[in-house]
This record gives C-alpha cells, structure tokens and sequence, in this order.
C-alpha cells in the first residue's frame, strides 16, 4: 500500500513596520490566508525598516511587536512574529525567508506584499533572492492594476478595500480622534498603556491628544 502524500506546511510571510498594525493588515492576512490555503501567515515586525528610516519617527520595535501580538491574538491561522527583531539590524526580507527556510526546510514560502511595495521590487535588497526563495503574493484592491518586472513570477489575491492607514492613525491619538473600530480593541489597550504617539508635549492650557 502507498504511503498517502503529505502536504508541505504552506507559510506567509507578511512583514511591516505596524506603526500601528490596523485592521485592514488583519483583513489582508485572513483574505491572502483563506485564497492560498495557508497553514499560518506570520506578521513580521521590522526591527529597523530601512526604507523608512529617516523619513519619521518609528516606534519601538518592541511596542510594534505588543500591538501585532495583541492584534493577532485569538485570530486562528496568523501568528506575531519577532525574528527581524531578534536578529538585529535592518531588516530584509531576503535574510529573513532565508532564516525561515533554515526553521522550515520543507515549507512553502509565500511573501505577501501590497501592490506599492510590489511596484517597488527592484530597489528591495536582494530581490532575486526574494522572489528565489518564495513565492510572491501581491494584494490589490479592487480595480488595482500592479505592474511587476516581466521576470517576476507572482500571485494576485484582491481584498476588500479599506481606507485604513497607520499614518493616519497615528495623526489621529495626536488629535485626540477615536480609533475606535480602526485597529482591534486589544490594540488600542497597548497604545494607551504604552503612551504611544502623543505628542512629547503641548503647550501651556492644551491638552495632549489622546486615544478616545
């Protein structure tokens, strides 16, 4: 008798800075998740995301990688991961499938990317290696049109369009404006117990923005 075939472990690798993560991350992860037929989709947290460095102010990577935990918690299939952060550094997303590869050798890999990242392939460090080691899922939105090198194989997966954004809604504890709905509830219980994103301080007589 034939031994039944086994399935490799199908893995997502979904990476960000999640200043903060919101739910249209978590609608992405599920959606991709669902489309592929995942085992899990792991949000990686940047430990320093070298295309942004220098543009803004980025919160701790050990405060982003609270928010993702608290974010994901209970959500079958999509797991916080720190491996960027435990490595030190920039973080590339080529050293980390390589790190993957190395914990799930059988594994299929899949890096999940949205379409302006996608857009951006070439100037990623060791792209080639990216698109070697995994397999490329590129997230649109409805009506979206990506264009990716020719030599690119790559998967499209459209998700509901949410006109969520994290520089949004760190504008809005600056402002005093509620996040409520906009990033899970176990989210906005870590920015408020960790202080984040209000301002250093404010003038005399005015109040600091706060989550409502």
């Amino acid at each position: 008798m034939s031994r039944p075939t086994i399935r490799p472990v199908r893995l997502g690798l979904f990476g960000g800075t999640f200043d903060p993560p919101h739910v249209g991350h978590l609608v992405t992860a599920v959606n991709v998740r669902h489309e592929l037929g995942l085992d899990r989709v792991l949000l990686e947290v940047a430990n320093r995301p070298w295309q942004k460095e220098g543009a803004r102010a980025i919160s701790a990577a050990e405060d982003r990688y609270a928010m993702v935990a608290a974010a994901v918690a209970g959500v079958f299939g999509l797991e916080a991961s720190r491996l960027e952060i435990d490595r030190g550094g920039a973080s590339y997303t080529a050293d980390t499938l390589a790190e993957l590869g190395r914990r799930h050798p059988d594994a299929e890999l899949f890096t999940i990317v949205g379409s302006d990242a996608a857009a951006g392939l070439l100037t990623w460090e060791r792209y080639d290696e990216v698109a070697r080691r995994s397999r490329l899922v590129v997230v649109e939105r409805p009506g979206s049109d990506p264009e990716l090198p020719g030599e690119v194989s790559w998967i499209r997966v459209v998700v509901p369009h949410l006109e969520v954004s994290s520089t949004d809604l760190r504008a809005r504890v600056v402002d005093g404006r509620p996040l409520d709905y906009l990033v899970p509830e176990d989210v906005l219980i870590e920015i408020r117990r960790r202080r984040l994103y209000a301002p250093v301080a404010a003038p005399a007589g005015q109040a600091v923005g706060r989550v409502s």
